[in-house]
């Protein structure tokens, strides 16, 4: 007697951010009391122009991984709660500056600050969060954190020059690109995931696997960002649809549909990326032949491979409900429709 073998279909986990949500929730409400108390200031317009950013429904990623790389490796003290609110100031400061830099409309499906406030006070209240997030990296003490996010904060300044001396270049290459992100936006996520292991006193090897968590994570996040911008499917948008086409960025849906396409189809994206082409009816068009060429869909395979990778890397440490948030978190991130 004999029987056919039919292997069951693996069940992949859940892409949820909710583990994740309900892991940090606890801690998240300490890291916003922080955020809260030191975003005040003298001067009514610093609080009322950070909070319009800091309150304007942010899914708050960075410092929840602050927390829960805390989670995952044990750690019960209390320093990663004002460590996580620099994080949060750190990126709050970068999206003010990237609003000003981009002339964004836009943020989180709101007016940009910038757009309220105007560029000058957009600028320096930029200015001040970095401030406060560097006050409470020296309230730690820990010259290893402050040199961690320190250096997070130079590359990502670095990674924001870069990209702007390659917009409108049409010849920007997946490589470059690449690197771009991993520094505006990979390296806080990788600081903010390994600080948590520095407070906890971990080991270099546990150090290392929550940076490459991180660093990884945060890969596969730009990378769906930026097919969202293409996506026809994508049913909401937190900034303005094509910005990243009107603003001539190469971006790698727009570098995979270029190096794909015909001779026609490099004209109109020459013209485009150099800002000649940035009508409603060109964003059609260039989201026509990034569909022609599965540039969304090639994007979301890569950030699917660095989510992957993030996953890898938590391998060091046991199972537990904290590695499971991470993981699902990880398959969020590409997953997401915003």
């Amino acid at each position: 007697m004999t029987a056919d073998v039919v292997p069951l279909p693996r069940k992949e986990p859940e892409a949820s951010i909710e583990p994740m949500l309900a892991l940090t929730a606890p801690g998240m409400n300490q890291v916003n009391q922080v955020i809260l108390d030191r975003m005040q200031s003298e001067v009514p317009l610093i609080p009322a122009l950070a909070g319009h950013l800091i309150s304007g429904g942010g899914k708050r990623l960075r410092p929840m991984l602050t927390l829960a790389g805390a989670e995952v490796v044990g750690y019960n003290g209390a320093r990663h709660y004002k460590l996580a609110a620099a994080v949060e100031f750190i990126h709050t400061a970068t999206l003010l500056h990237d609003d000003v830099v981009d002339g964004s409309d836009l943020r989180r499906g709101k007016a940009a600050a910038n757009i309220i406030f105007g560029n000058p006070a957009t600028v320096l209240v930029g200015d001040f969060l970095f401030s406060r997030a560097f006050e409470l990296m020296v309230e730690d003490g820990s010259l290893k954190v402050l040199k961690i996010l320190s250096s997070a904060s130079a590359i990502i300044a670095e990674g924001e020059v870069d990209q702007l001396t390659a917009q409108r270049k049409i010849d920007t290459s997946e490589q470059r690109y690449l690197h771009i992100i991993r520094a505006k936006t990979a390296a806080l996520f990788a600081a903010a995931s390994r600080i948590a292991a520095v407070v906890a006193e971990c080991s270099e090897e546990q150090e290392q696997a929550l940076d490459e968590y991180g660093r990884n994570l945060g890969v596969a996040f730009q990378l769906v960002d930026d097919a969202l911008d293409y996506d026809s499917n994508a049913a909401t948008m937190g900034k303005d649809r094509g910005d990243d086409f009107r603003e001539g960025k190469m971006t790698l849906p727009v570098i995979l549909a270029y190096a794909r396409g015909d001779e026609e189809e490099r004209t109109f994206w020459k013209a485009a990326i150099a800002g000649h082409r940035t009508s409603d009816e060109d964003l059609d068009h260039a989201i026509k032949l990034i569909d022609r060429h599965n540039a969304v869909a090639d994007t979301r395979a890569r950030a699917r491979h660095f989510a992957q990778r993030a996953i890898d890397a938590l391998s060091i440490f046991p199972d537990s409900r904290a590695r499971q948030a991470m993981t699902q978190a990880a398959l969020f991130a590409v997953a997401r429709g915003y």
